[in-house]
């Protein structure tokens, strides 16, 4: 089986890993078919029916190893992600500015009650929906203007994710369908 990581925060500030590095880990951990997607902490690999949880933490555990890097790994696998896909509540963004619609990606469902609470009393434009594990949210200004990253860090709701926008998460599940 095919999977996809996704790392945290990595080439952002001073937490930099060349995909190459990435690469280099990952096949050393012993997984076969090992590819980088762009230059943002996305490794598609084969790992057989691993579990998912072992792989998240074997992961991280390797590359802090290897790098000195920490930093939190998500993995899906093609199913995950196709149905991620299928689920999509805003498909017109999705089409008409996918840049714009970022995927946050969690280990359990985001907090449904305290999300609602945040866009009761937020007065942005930006819309969030919860698809499972996932938090959808469509900045149709983009994010660097946003204010609901600073009101989604200080609601202590942006912890223990990893976003990719649109154009990622395809791409993410066209290699782990090759």
């Amino acid at each position: 089986m095919k999977w996809a990581a996704m790392l945290r925060g990595i080439n952002l500030g001073k937490r930099q890993l060349k995909s190459a590095e990435l690469k280099a880990v990952v096949e050393g951990m012993g997984f076969t078919e090992v590819k980088t997607i762009l230059a943002s902490g996305n490794v598609v690999f084969e790992a057989g029916d691993a579990k998912p949880e072992a792989l998240e933490r074997d992961l991280h555990a390797a590359l802090e190893k290897a790098t000195g890097l920490k930093s939190d790994v998500y993995v899906r696998n093609r199913a995950d992600l196709e149905q991620l896909v299928a689920a999509n509540p805003f498909p017109k963004e999705a089409e008409e500015r996918p840049s714009f619609l970022v995927v946050s990606f969690h280990r359990e469902s985001p907090d449904r009650a305290a999300i609602d609470k945040l866009a009761e009393s937020y007065d942005g434009p930006e819309r969030m929906v919860i698809v499972g594990r996932e938090l959808f949210t469509d900045f149709p200004d983009g994010q660097g203007r946003s204010n609901l990253i600073p009101a989604l860090q200080k609601a202590k709701l942006a912890h223990g994710n990893t976003g990719r926008n649109w154009n990622t998460v395809l791409k993410l599940l066209a290699a782990v369908s090759d």
